[in-house]
């Protein structure tokens, strides 16, 4: 059998492998890229911010390097202009301005949402690789890859096999690759953060004039204390240009040891007055219909109160955003701005009028989505290769995670770069071993300014956040940290005491640094001695789960990509609660799965057979 023939195939569409698509492009190399999605973005999802960084030692190929007109034409959303730490106690917040480490090192830092951003990432990369034979193909899940006289073999459950001379898994955190061949165990609890995120509405000018920003401007909050319903982790809240991305990340294992629905933390954060009252926004309010009215009369007015209000949010969301009323008056349906405004009144007349709509306070969700993140300090692959496959980004368990630092999608644009630059040579040579390939690959990421801070302390980065922290009173700290507080404050034994952390290294220094102290009780005294009464003006309406995972796309697959292993585990038993999407339930003592409703989040593969869905089934997020 005569089996088709590439010379690199990307398995994956995120940033990362998309970074490597376009890199080999630009080297003049063919390779195709697989992506499971129905068309790549629509399973990504991220917290989400971007960096472009400038290291003081070692390079790194930033996103504005491999798409050179990145900041005049792609579709991020705001530059992050602010970053705020809230510590947080009932209704009481501290606040800290950590602006400048958020600036460090960085070229600047910009918040996306995937799937529009990857989309762009997409069309650029592709219009290179066809130039050479490549592209991108949506809708195909691998599920096996086999080394047959000197050949690799790829099967998906959508194409016929192929056979390629390299591959880079770019296949996620929870990467099949490394399982289907072994080049590394599971991510461990210990190992991992898991995240849940809404997308909140709220119109473009609001933001600005909230967040205290302007047009090209953006800001990141993030939180600590009482909001963490005692875990380990934290909420953040980024500005998009006419959305919130408002989420929380924790240590997988403090959840495991304390579990808690995941959305209830994001709930917990919703109720917090600070972040109510960041998020809020003018809603309509239905009338109740009368019941008694002939049905086919409810039906209209229920038809012409949607009609209306549906119109009234469109030409809202217009009116509050410069490129909407231009695009309104482009149109040639207004000729001003007072047009539109004139327009817009005589619709909330008509909606008071004559279908007694009033008009409230609340929040606006639209999206909710979940994921696991690797934590780099602890799961990154010592070498990030297998024969002839070199794994990029999460799949390699790669991810900067240091206190309120958090760098995933530059790390994968770097690793696909360096990814694609090795096969590239490997290509020139025609030698795919592991000794010319793999170490090579290997070397090269171990040389990244990435990988140095996921194995050191970067003084420099440290003396910023003591700098924030000067005003803290050393009592709070505790008799625990204060002494080492103390030291580290002192410019001669900084880098003393630095230089001696990092011969300990993280596995020692983690238990402390990252506990329950660090992240609750400090900042719970901080926001009870330091902090200043936030009052809410309006109770929430929370969706419930059922509600927020009916909001989502889906393509159902009959098949369960899901296969529980051990249905009366602890672990699967703690799973019940710590699935984002409740597809668990436990029944007569064992934990039964209801696989429609997945948001492939992996949450539970640490004791389930667990799989990607098949080439365009499962969640498809709209925003990510």
């Amino acid at each position: 059998m005569i089996l088709e023939k590439y010379d690199v195939a990307i398995i994956g569409g995120g940033s990362a492998g998309l970074a490597a698509l376009k890199q080999l492009s630009k080297l003049g190399k063919q390779a195709i890229l697989l992506e499971a999605g129905t068309k790549v973005g629509s399973k990504n999802i991220s917290g989400g911010i971007l960096y472009s960084k400038k290291p003081k030692k070692g390079n790194v190929t930033n996103v504005d390097d491999l798409y050179e007109n990145f900041l005049e034409e792609a579709p991020y959303e705001r530059k992050i202009t602010k970053y705020i730490l809230h510590s947080t106690s009932k209704d009481k917040e501290y606040s800290m301005d950590l602006t400048e480490a958020h600036d460090y090192q960085a070229n600047f830092g910009c918040s996306v949402l995937m799937n529009k951003l990857n989309s762009w990432f997409a069309k650029q990369a592709v219009e290179s690789a066809e130039k050479f034979g490549g592209g991108i193909i949506p809708g195909v899940h691998v599920k096996a890859i086999s080394w047959q006289d000197e050949r690799t073999i790829i099967q998906t459950d959508e194409l016929d096999e192929f056979e390629v001379k390299a591959i880079i898994a770019a296949d996620g955190v929870n990467s099949e690759i490394a399982e289907i061949v072994g080049a590394r165990k599971k991510f461990l609890p210990t190992q991992l953060y898991q995240g849940v995120k809404v997308i909140v509405k709220l119109p473009e000018e609001i933001i600005e004039e909230r967040f205290g920003i302007g047009p090209n401007e953006g800001a990141a909050h993030l939180f600590a204390g009482d909001i963490t319903l005692n875990h380990i982790g934290g909420g953040f809240l980024y500005t998009n240009r006419d959305t919130l991305s408002l989420g929380a990340v924790y240590h997988f294992d403090s959840l495991i040891r304390n579990p808690v629905e995941p959305y209830g933390l994001i709930d917990s954060l919703i109720k917090n007055p600070l972040v109510s009252e960041f998020i809020k926004d003018v809603i309509p309010i239905k009338k109740e219909i009368d019941k008694s009215l002939p049905q086919e009369e409810q039906l209209r007015i229920r038809f012409g109160v949607a009609k209306l209000i549906k119109t009234w949010t469109e030409l809202r969301e217009a009116s509050l955003s410069p490129n909407g009323r231009k695009a309104l008056i482009d149109s040639g349906k207004f000729k001003t701005d007072e047009d539109i405004q004139e327009k817009l009144s005589k619709t909330e007349q008509q909606m008071k009028e004559k279908f007694g709509v009033t008009f409230g306070t609340d929040y606006v969700e639209s999206e909710y989505g979940a994921k696991l993140v690797p934590d780099g300090k602890r799961c990154r692959m010592e070498k990030p290769f297998f024969k002839n496959i070199l794994f990029v980004g999460d799949a390699a368990g790669r991810g900067v995670f240091v206190g309120p630092r958090i760098e995933g999608l530059n790390v994968g644009i770097d690793d696909g770069v360096r990814a694609a630059n090795a096969i590239a040579r490997a290509l020139d040579k025609n030698d795919f071993s592991e000794k010319y390939l793999g170490e090579f690959y290997s070397q090269s990421v171990n040389e990244s300014p990435y990988t140095l801070d996921m194995k050191q302390i970067d003084k420099d980065y440290l003396k910023i956040f003591l700098d924030a922290a000067k005003d803290v009173p050393k009592d709070i700290i505790g008799s625990r940290y204060g002494p080492i507080l103390k030291m580290m404050s002192s410019g001669t034994f900084r880098g003393i005491a630095v230089k001696f952390a990092n011969i300990l290294g993280y596995d020692k220094l983690l238990p402390m640094i990252e506990s329950e102290d660090t992240y609750v009780q400090v900042p719970i005294q901080l926001a009870e001695r330091l902090g200043k009464s936030v009052t809410s003006t309006y109770s929430p309406t929370i969706p419930s789960i059922s509600d927020r995972i009916a909001k989502l796309s889906y393509n159902d697959d009959h098949e369960s990509h899901i296969k529980v292993l051990n249905y009366e585990s602890e672990f699967m038993k703690k799973i019940v609660t710590l699935c984002p999407a409740k597809c668990y339930s436990e029944e007569d003592g064992k934990v039964v799965i209801q696989h429609e409703g997945c948001v492939d989040c992996g949450t539970c593969s640490q004791e389930t057979e667990w799989k990607h869905p098949r080439g365009e089934k499962g969640i498809h997020y709209n925003y990510g």
